[in-house]
């Protein structure tokens, strides 16, 4: 019994500890969120130094000498219960951050944190000023830094395995590389395919529709997916984005264009997605490593699998076209669901990835991810990376951007973090919300039938009970396989585009 009693406290003390690291942490992404949304220009120096001492403080925190302790004195403890316990799971999680958190210094991560806040500022501005050259100093230190991580983590295969791991752990650029180059194989004929027909008329998309009635609009639909608002809010910025404070406070964000009706809608759609993913994790984890997405990948998989196999699904708008014409009487009011729903999914080679269809999105991923590489490998020198950008769009999609905004400073990524990591998720996500759809719809054939009624409780519950509340429980592999009974496969994602645009373009 003593030996119980001292293990219980010293499991209690892990917590307590884990839970502290966790308040710094959240301080700071209240901070980041602040920065992204109200926060005056002027502001930015100072948020960067305060952003910087509460990463540096969380940081030496997580990698004290007395949590080491902690987890060796509770090794025994974590063997006696099951694997999938969890406590034992807690554990297991927090030994593998810890680890990988002490070969990072504290003082290097207080430096990163000071210029990521840095160069998002300066991006900002840059982004559109469609001046690179503001950027490029700040882009080029950032390279250097991220650079400098990877050498935390000696006997990679490649620089980029380390800041892949970071994001989807268990991947890495060669079976990464692989998975996309069997998908290109795949899709890219049918993009051609769909490409050489004439492009769907989308004019009904583009007409003047006010920002307030889009917001609410947005924020009723999310409402029905079971999104909570007493846990949850909705504000505008530069690049949308979900961020999470606590299990209780889980805040979206997204950007409006008054003659776009498409970008404020699936922003909306897309970061809940992520919402309802956190806020479905189990309550008891709170504050602990354990209360967040497993992966990148899995957290994409649920924005892309709210915003497109559900949002962009006929029977999603069977049920809310006749509310958003009653949004746009004038504008919607005489254009027929099918003539709106063609409009929504028409495929078209274009340069932003955020716009992107859902054919052509992940050829804008493996850009950026190759780009990253190449960067990361010293083959591709930062002055020259907005040729280099605008030559691969030439070559895989057949454009190149006339503006710098719509060229290599579209996404906030480089900009707002490390090189390395940080969209290779993006696709993995949308095979593996295909693969998720796939198996919910076996478990419930109903589902599509509810949805055009405005029911998505099934759905979500699904969703819940096999991926949301486990949080970081099970590594991505184990939920993929768990959820769907086999392995990450681009299988279910192909069958899903076929049916979907050989019935629109008669494939």
């Amino acid at each position: 019994m003593q030996t119980l009693s001292k293990t219980e406290q010293k499991f209690t003390e892990l917590k307590t500890r884990l839970v502290e690291v966790n308040d710094l942490s959240a301080a700071a992404s209240l901070l980041q969120w602040d920065q992204s949304t109200y926060m005056p220009v002027g502001g930015g120096p100072a948020r960067a130094r305060q952003m910087a001492t509460l990463q540096q403080l969380a940081h030496e925190k997580f990698i004290a000498p007395q949590i080491g302790q902690l987890l060796a004195d509770l090794g025994d403890y974590e063997a006696s219960l099951p694997v999938d316990d969890d406590a034992a799971s807690l554990l297991r999680v927090t030994r593998h951050d810890y680890q990988e958190a002490c070969q990072i210094p504290a003082q290097f991560m207080a430096r990163l944190s000071n210029h990521v806040a840095t160069t998002y500022e300066v991006w900002t501005r840059a982004r559109p000023a469609n001046d690179f050259t503001l950027v490029q100093p700040y882009l080029e230190k950032t390279l250097a830094f991220s650079q400098e991580m990877a050498q935390f983590f000696p006997g990679y295969e490649h620089i980029a395995d380390p800041l892949i791991g970071f994001a989807d752990y268990g991947m890495k650029t060669s079976t990464t590389r692989a998975l996309f180059a069997e998908l290109r194989n795949q899709l890219v004929p049918l993009v051609q395919q769909v490409t050489s027909q004439p492009l769907t008329d989308r004019s009904c998309l583009q007409q003047y529709f006010p920002e307030a009635d889009q917001l609410a609009f947005g924020l009723a639909v999310i409402r029905e997916f079971g999104y909570d608002f007493t846990r949850g809010r909705q504000d505008k910025t530069h690049h949308p984005f979900m961020t999470k404070f606590s299990l209780g406070d889980v805040r979206i964000t997204t950007r409006v264009r008054e003659h776009d009706l498409t970008e404020a809608v699936f922003s909306t759609l897309h970061e809940a997605g992520h919402a309802l993913y956190e806020q479905g994790i189990n309550p008891s984890y709170e504050g602990t490593p354990l209360a967040s997405g497993t992966s990148a990948g899995v957290h994409e998989s649920q924005s892309r699998l709210w915003e497109n196999l559900v949002g962009r699904s006929r029977e999603f708008w069977q049920f809310f076209y006749p509310r958003l014409q009653q949004c746009f009487p004038g504008q919607l009011g005489a254009v027929e669901l099918e003539t709106f729903y063609r409009a929504i999914n028409r495929v078209e080679r274009s340069l932003i990835r955020t716009d992107a269809d859902e054919l052509t999105y992940n050829l804008h991923v493996m850009i950026r991810f190759e780009l990253e590489l190449a960067l990361l490998e010293g083959k591709l020198a930062v002055k020259d990376l907005p040729e280099a950008w605008n030559e691969a769009y030439r070559a895989n999609l057949g454009l190149v951007p006339t503006t710098l905004s719509e060229g290599v400073l579209q996404d906030v990524h480089w900009y707002g973090g490390t090189i390395g990591g940080a969209f290779q998720g993006y696709t993995l996500g949308n095979l593996m919300s295909a693969q998720f759809y796939e198996a919910a719809q076996f478990a419930y054939p109903e589902i599509p039938a509810e949805m055009s009624q405005g029911r998505f409780d099934r759905l979500h519950g699904w969703l819940r009970q096999h991926i949301y509340q486990h949080g970081r429980k099970y590594n991505a592999a184990e939920v993929v396989e768990q959820a769907t009974g086999q392995p990450l496969t681009i299988q279910p994602y192909l069958r899903y585009i076929r049916r979907k645009y050989g019935e629109l373009y008669d494939l």
